[in-house]
């Protein structure tokens, strides 16, 4: 006799899955418009956090390859979002930094990627919202995973784990 397989609402990896795949939709959608990704926002993202950094760091950074991050900083910069421009204090190497455009683009796609986030925890209590996050922050680190880096990236390099 065989027994039935447990509910898929009552598997962690399932519901993980539903709702990673319903908020990406959703973020894609929404960044449409500007002419973003979420791969490209979180570039945009780590670069505002740390202008003038090189491409290489950037690529350290994010467990790209780094002819895979040129691609994606030429992408940028072909879209008026980033510019290199000469290290202050290697001559080899370019410094990359936001265009006053991605700082606009970016201020509408962090707005909604808030509001994107309200829309998902929005009937969440604080504490739950502090917990939810606690336990995922823990399941990031404890998987082997680089904290603030997309595994999306992969498709353009390979992103590490």
């Amino acid at each position: 006799m065989t027994s039935e397989p447990p509910a898929l609402e009552s598997r962690a990896s399932f519901l993980v899955s539903q709702l990673g795949l319903a908020s990406a939709q959703a973020f894609s959608a929404a960044l449409a418009p500007l002419g973003l990704t979420p791969n490209r926002y979180g570039i945009l993202v780590h670069v505002a956090r740390q202008e003038g950094r090189t491409q290489q760091e950037l690529a350290t950074v994010l467990g790209l390859h780094r002819n895979s991050m040129v691609s994606l900083i030429d992408d940028l910069e072909q879209r008026g979002l980033v510019e290199r421009r000469r290290h202050p204090t290697d001559r080899r190497a370019y410094a990359i930094h936001l265009t006053p455009s991605a700082r606009d683009v970016l201020t509408a796609a962090t707005r909604l990627a808030d509001e994107q986030e309200e829309a998902m925890l929005g009937r969440l209590d604080a504490e739950d919202r502090a917990t939810l996050l606690a336990i995922l922050g823990r399941m990031v680190e404890r998987g082997g995973y680089r904290p603030g880096i997309h595994p999306g990236l992969a498709q353009h390099g390979g992103a590490r784990r």
